[in-house]
């Protein structure tokens, strides 16, 4: 039997998701705009991006004081 997620683990999964179609449909995107462009807690939106990068769904680049984030 599969082991059942917690919703916390749920809503990151569900976030990444949100952040993937995003960076999908508007290419790379800086973690500002990005924040802004998908509507979700930044603290949700910075485990989603761990998420994805976890399983190299996207890379993290530095631009000047801020990331760069995109689809692999």
């Amino acid at each position: 039997m599969a082991e059942e997620l917690s919703p916390a683990v749920v809503r990151i999964g569900e976030a990444a998701g949100v952040v993937w179609s995003y960076l999908s449909a508007h290419g790379p995107t800086s973690l500002t705009v990005l924040a802004h462009g998908v509507g979700i807690p930044r603290d949700l939106l910075l485990q989603a991006i761990g998420w994805l990068a976890r399983e190299n769904k996207i890379d993290i680049a530095d631009k000047g004081r801020g990331k760069i984030v995109s689809l692999r």
